[in-house]
């Protein structure tokens, strides 16, 4: 059973930085680069369904399109140039009469594609600037959390005083233990930019070595998330990107690194969630590089070195804010309603400069988030022990060498696998789900949005975010009892172990109300210019931007309380 941990840090596992995966891989990373090569070169062929020249021209193809209609400020500046010259080339041997010189372009032609992806994913990792950041970053928290500011961050104080705003939820040591002989694959839910900066500070709170991470091609845009970034272990993924030839490198390169020992995190969504509700898709691409890493560790174990287990930990990240929720629920508008909805808006949160602004109003006001770890499990979604040995649902030992046997021995089947990931998904989905963790904010958005669907039950979406300024005003007294409602459901299904509920809701507002709707409409969307919700005049709720108040209603989406109200 989850409980909640207040510990302001763990001590390191590995107090030796030197010994930790990561740090030896980044040591070693021009052999592992050429390593990722080789291996994504063979899946690439033992994929292929027609000639790798069809396969070529593919690639060149879309990478052509995506130049032409969606250009980053990261890109390469000789990418045009490099694919001009891929071009050129098969050009100029589709023309020969000889067969095997066309064979011989076209593998030059693909040892240069998968060397420049390779080069372009990878990164590295610097124990200074590591042990710098991590100093850091309660500095930036403590102000996010809790004013007034100190900017004394050689003092653990800070450090101390940020944890006590930060709600750790899950088995902690459990995950601990098994960090020492397993490798853990954190997969958090994905809201903002902010989250891989919290999940890898978390990480370091928790005395875990450091993780290798997968962050979006677009975060390094961003000057000041680039720079350590670009130190601390994080792989770029361009989800961009759609050609097989990327697609494999990208998951051989995820593959031996697990497969070397290194923890990993990813976002198992791919992208930030556009809608605000909890992931219940995902991209099974990354996920899958888990499967294939075990079975690489069973394949490789002797006697004398048993296989390493491979270990999941869905992780739900939760904010009382977004800081980039007008955009997301702006696209998510768009792609759903298409002529429906226009949008006006282009992402404001890209640049350093965007980003010092809201780094500027942390420093003004306080807030609380929290992180609630899901129940460990194997490559296969069953439960473990501290030692990683597998259980059924039954508790009934596994051996998980035996999801990968056919006809007596060890064989790579892609099929196969393909639905243990699909299987696998599922799992982090319902765990998910279940340590999604109720704020006060995601009740009182619930509550407000709910009553105006059932205020005008034959209005959609697009035309309930357009309601006027009257329209939109809940009576305090309808509003006060609608919240205590869904309260009480939300409680009962706490303890039915279905949903978490945030220590706030418990201790500071100890179920009071009054205390609950009064942090919660503080608190909604706290930073937007906009607000969520507030009182009028009359004491009545309402709500300056309804786009952000659906957002906010969202994170409860799924878990069938509209019929509460």
């Amino acid at each position: 059973m989850s409980t909640s941990d207040k510990k302001a840090s763990y001590d390191p596992l590995m107090p030796d930085l030197n010994s930790w995966p990561v740090v030896q891989l980044s040591r070693n990373r021009l052999d592992f680069r050429k390593q990722v090569e080789e291996e994504a070169k063979a899946r690439i062929h033992e994929s292929l369904q027609g000639s790798l020249r069809d396969e070529l021209e593919r690639a060149l193809f879309r990478e052509s399109i995506r130049m032409k209609e969606k250009r980053w400020s990261t890109d390469p500046k000789d990418e045009s140039a490099f694919w001009q010259g891929i071009k050129d080339e098969l050009i100029h041997t589709s023309k020969l009469a000889e067969a095997n010189s066309s064979k011989e372009a076209d593998e030059k032609a693909l040892s240069e594609i998968v060397s420049r992806y390779a080069k372009e994913i990878s990164g590295k990792f610097n124990i200074s600037v590591y042990k710098f950041v991590q100093r850091l970053m309660p500095v930036g928290f403590y102000p996010l959390l809790k004013s007034p500011v100190n900017f004394n961050f050689l003092d653990n104080k800070v450090s101390a005083q940020v944890r006590k705003r930060i709600q750790f939820t899950g088995d902690i040591d459990k995950i601990r233990a098994l960090s020492k002989d397993c490798t853990v694959v954190m997969v958090p839910t994905h809201f903002s930019n902010l989250d891989s900066v919290i999940a890898g500070w978390s990480i370091g709170t928790m005395g875990l070595p450091a993780f290798l991470y997968g962050a979006g091609q677009n975060l390094f845009g961003i000057k000041l998330f680039a720079f350590f970034m670009n130190y601390l272990g994080s792989y770029k993924v361009d989800r961009r990107k759609k050609n097989m030839l990327y697609l494999e490198t990208l998951k051989t390169y995820s593959t031996l690194a697990l497969s070397r020992g290194c923890h990993s995190l990813f976002f198992p969504g791919g992208r930030r969630s556009r809608s605000g509700s909890i992931e219940t898709k995902l991209k099974l691409g990354l996920l899958g590089t888990a499967i294939d890493a075990q079975y690489r560790n069973l394949l490789l174990a002797n006697a004398e070195a048993p296989a390493k287990k491979i270990i999941v930990v869905p992780v739900v990240i939760n904010y009382h804010f977004v800081m980039e929720a007008p955009v997301l629920i702006d696209d998510y508008l768009k792609t759903t309603g298409k002529e429906s909805y226009l949008i006006d808006e282009k992402d404001k949160y890209s640049s350093s400069y965007e980003l010092f602004k809201i780094v500027f109003k942390l420093f003004t006001k306080g807030s609380e988030f929290s992180l609630s770890f899901g129940e460990p499990m194997d490559v296969f979604g069953n439960t473990v022990d501290n030692a990683g040995a597998s259980f059924s649902h039954k508790q009934a030992p596994l051996n998980i060498r035996d999801y990968f046997v056919s006809h007596g021995e060890l064989r790579h089947d892609r099929q196969r696998n393909t639905e243990y990931v699909r299987m696998l998904g599922e799992k982090i989905t319902t765990s998910f789900k279940r340590e999604n963790t109720v704020f006060s904010s995601h009740l009182v958005a619930f509550a407000a949005f709910e009553m105006l669907r059932r205020r005008f039950p034959k209005m959609d979406i697009y035309d309930l975010i357009r309601l006027s300024d009257d329209e939109r005003v809940l009576p305090k007294q309808l509003f006060f009892d609608t919240v205590s409602v869904l309260y009480d459901a939300v409680r009962k299904m706490a303890d039915a172990g279905t949903i978490r509920m945030a220590e706030h809701l418990l201790d500071e507002c100890k179920g009071d109300i009054h205390k609950i709707i009064e942090h919660g409409v503080h608190n909604v969307g706290i930073y937007h210019s906009k607000k969520v919700l507030l009182l009028n005049k009359k004491g009545d709720i309402t709500s300056e931007d309804l786009k952000l108040l659906y957002y906010y209603h969202n994170r409860l989406e799924g878990y069938s309380l509209a019929k509460y109200i």
